[in-house]
């Protein structure tokens, strides 16, 4: 084994080595949020990355002083990252792991936004694709020059942006993990920005169009109220929503003045959202829509609403249409598709070609969240099913990609669901011991959790099976679920 120090002398092609140091305090501190304790003794090194003249990708590998699992475990980032995501880094450490993570070369200077990165495709390539790639192969070496032997197993794990890195890991360079675990993928990376574009766009198409605080807990109390118990059990979550057949129209005020109702301005709203992005020519759908059961999450749609609102995420519109772009005047029919076909190739990972991957025996489980309001969930339901028309019914497809949606999750976290479950160990199984997840166990507080509060434990299922009640046993009990499809 190495010393951690003189890690520094490494030579490696496009990268410098910026620290390596020992790190044993048991403590890390980021420059930005909070600190990180319970950390085993671990070598950090940093390293700036260089594969073309405009890239300046920034990574960090936390190796184990001791107790290596001989693991590797690359991890990802959200929305446009810039920096390093700490948090995965220490989750992973704390677990035995070697973990790497990258800024995807996307750090922007104090007070700027990812704006700057107008007619800078090199930048876009190496936020799409090739940050991710060049982390591994650069972390890899490293962990070979610290422990003197290669990692047993390599593992990739990330949601949201680190959703879109794993899948494009999975088809663009399929010898670079085991096993992947992908959530909440923003994968079409263009048709997701032009699904949080219409979102905003719907709420501020008129002043009456907006959905206030009080018409979005309206519509998520009615929808739950119609279709919490279509999977047997009353529960505040909604297993299934492509089953609910809740309209808006329900909630139409009868009357001038009257409260508790929307208007019908508002229920135009809230079926556009529901209906997601649609090209006004064609009729064509850009983007599924957001699930019903997905409400409570809607006030990050337009968090300002009013003349001076600016849409989340503009600034990657600009790198297509220039600093001047003005979302009022953007149309879903010619300018989506000049921004989709600019921007697809670098940073879109909806190719259903995982052959390779599979062929070597690596396996890639898909997870997102039926109550995510930013990336709509139906998206990762037409990957999966992508991938299984382009195996032609190949019977042993299970074995190598599955897909759980997570009944009441939103965005990667959060929600009233069993929101919390160990995806890298299932998918650890899978790749080392052949064990393929038939469930997955989920429960509705975080395993450290000492509160006293009700812990309900719930089976994830492959989809397109979901976790139906039995009829008898306790409804926190994951074994009195079934799963089925309805």
């Amino acid at each position: 084994m190495a010393s951690c120090e003189g890690l520094a002398a490494l030579q490696l092609p496009h990268t410098t080595i910026t620290k390596a140091e020992l790190v044993t305090t048991g403590t890390f501190v980021p420059t930005t949020g909070k600190p990180l304790a319970d950390l085993p003794a671990f070598c950090r090194v940093t390293a700036t990355l260089t594969p073309s003249a405009d890239s300046n990708i920034r990574v960090e590998i936390w190796m184990p002083e001791s107790g290596w699992n001989e693991r590797f475990n690359g991890t990802g980032n959200g929305g446009f990252a810039g920096n390093i995501s700490y948090n995965g880094l220490a989750e992973g450490l704390r677990r035995g792991y070697a973990v790497a993570n990258t800024d995807m070369g996307m750090a922007t200077p104090p007070g700027e936004t990812a704006s700057i990165f107008i007619n800078r495709p090199e930048r876009w390539i190496d936020w799409g694709y090739r940050a991710t790639h060049e982390m591994t192969v650069v972390a890899k070496q490293i962990v070979r020059a610290y422990y003197a032997r290669d990692a047993r197993r390599s593992y990739f794990t990330g949601c949201s942006t680190g959703g879109e890195q794993a899948l494009m890991e999975s088809q663009r360079y399929p010898d670079d993990y085991d096993g992947i675990v992908g959530g909440a993928a923003a994968n079409n990376r263009t048709g997701v920005h032009a699904s949080i574009l219409w979102n905003f766009a719907v709420n501020e198409k008129t002043p009456a169009s907006y959905l206030p605080p009080s018409a979005r807990t309206l519509l998520s109390q009615a929808v739950m109220n119609a279709c919490d118990t279509l999977d047997g059990v009353k529960d505040g979550v909604i297993s299934d929503p492509t089953q609910c057949r809740f309209d808006p129209a329900s909630l139409e005020c009868k009357q001038a003045g009257q409260e508790n109702c929307l208007t019908p301005a508002q229920v135009e709203t809230a079926k556009a959202i529901y209906a997601g992005p649609v090209n006004p020519r064609s009729g064509e759908s850009l983007y599924p829509g957001l699930p019903r059961g997905s409400e409570f999450g809607w006030d990050g749609l337009d968090k300002t609403p009013g003349p001076a609102a600016i849409p989340p995420f503009a600034p990657i519109f600009q790198w297509v249409f220039g600093p001047d772009w003005n979302w009022r005047q953007f149309d879903f029919d010619h300018q989506d598709t000049i921004f989709t076909q600019k921007l697809a190739g670098m940073v879109n990972a909806t190719n259903p070609d995982i052959d390779a991957f599979r062929a070597h025996g690596h396996k890639l489980l898909i997870y997102h969240g039926w109550a995510d309001s930013l990336v709509a969930p139906g998206e990762s339901i037409n990957y999966y099913n992508a991938v299984l028309a382009r195996a032609k019914d190949d019977p042993k497809i299970d074995q190598s990609v599955r897909l759980f949606m997570v009944p009441g999750m939103s965005h990667c976290s959060g929600g009233p669901g069993a929101t919390h479950f160990d995806a890298l160990g299932a998918v650890v199984d899978w790749v080392e011991r052949g064990v393929a997840p038939d469930r997955i166990i989920a429960s509705t507080l975080p395993p450290a959790d000492s509160s006293g509060a009700v812990n309900t434990l719930r089976p994830l299922c492959p989809y397109p099976r979901t976790a139906h009640y039995q009829g008898s046993g306790s409804t926190n009990d994951a074994s009195s679920f079934v799963c089925t499809v309805r």
